[in-house]
């Protein structure tokens, strides 16, 4: 297999030295060429996986065009990147997106972007629990990939899967989707949790509710509920709620401990997707008549909208309700 990895950060550097593991070429486009020259020189990549000694199955490039002769492409782009990252790219080849979010300005999945961009490619979703260090030193892992072609899928699956990483089959991509969009939201709202000394307690509600909230938002999308609450979903949740190795968590951490969130975003390096998928989510949730509290709360502290001891005792203050 000629595999191909579209963004060099820590998850596409993950995936692409999980792809050599057997001895696949792959090939890892970078935008940076300090990445670039670190890869193929150190077989390194310290800018975004520090540590992490690469295989020399994986060669890095700056030059979109090498991934003519792919067999597939793993696309790791930053969500709201996506669109002109795809754009871009030869038409035609199969396509896993492995970017998780909801694109500004029309609240589309990242699936659907990507066939408005490459109507020619097919387009399967790769989503779950999956910290990038974990992942590229070979500890177990295992992850939704989503595809609405099940032969297509099977294909994808044995040609990524590998001892220690599991790929489960689904055709519910929107489902798929959908939990990794709004768990990075939900994540932030437990690391606020975590920084401003609210404990465990706290958290877990969160946790439920939140999932609560990314269900009824799933199922007026159109996915189904046995998605929501796999990996891709209720498990991709608990991992990024539960960890400063998620940014989102430590993003939220950030809002917690009372810094502003300008200075939380202009001091990152990596992105953290839940502070751009927040407000699309928001809008597109009261778009479709779905109640999110946690999700509004979340916009309300990354907009400086009110202050975090309000934030917190309007959600502490909401109607008592059925569960």
């Amino acid at each position: 297999m000629k595999a191909g990895v579209i963004g060099a950060g820590a998850w596409g550097t993950a995936l692409a030295q999980t792809l050599s593991s057997q001895g696949d070429d792959v090939l890892l486009w970078a935008l940076e060429p300090e990445v670039v020259d670190a890869v193929n020189r150190d077989r390194l990549n310290p800018l975004y996986l520090p540590g992490i000694p690469l295989g020399p199955a994986v060669r890095a490039t700056g030059d979109m065009a090498e991934m003519e002769d792919r067999d597939l492409l793993l696309i790791v782009s930053p969500a709201q990147h996506l669109r002109a990252v795809v754009a871009g790219l030869p038409s035609g080849l199969p396509l896993i997106l492995c970017s998780k979010g909801i694109e500004a300005g029309t609240s589309l999945l990242m699936s659907e972007v990507a066939q408005q961009a490459q109507p020619k490619s097919p387009i399967a979703v790769l989503s779950g629990p999956t910290f990038a260090h974990e992942v590229a030193r070979g500890l177990p892992t295992a992850i939704t990939l989503a595809c609405a072609d099940a032969d297509l899928g099977r294909q994808i699956a044995a040609r990524i899967a590998r001892p220690a990483f599991r790929p489960y089959l689904s055709d519910d991509v929107v489902g798929a989707e959908i939990g990794g969009a709004v768990k990075n939201v939900l994540a932030i709202a437990c690391g606020v949790a975590e920084g401003a000394g609210l404990g465990l307690n706290a958290r877990a509600s969160l946790i439920s509710r939140g999932f609560a909230e990314m269900t009824r938002f799933g199922l007026a999308r159109g996915a189904r509920a046995e998605t929501l609450s796999g990996l891709s979903g209720l498990g991709d949740l608990v991992l990024t709620c539960s960890s400063t190795n998620s940014r989102n968590f430590s993003l939220g951490k950030g809002l917690g401990e009372g810094r502003p969130s300008a200075e939380l975003l202009a001091n990152r390096r990596t992105v953290a997707e839940g502070a751009f998928t927040a407000p699309v989510l928001r809008d597109a949730a009261r778009a479709a008549m779905v109640e999110m509290p946690v999700v509004e709360a979340v916009c309300a502290l990354l907009e400086d909208a009110a202050p975090l001891g309000h934030v917190i005792d309007a959600l502490l203050a909401r109607p008592l309700r059925p569960e």
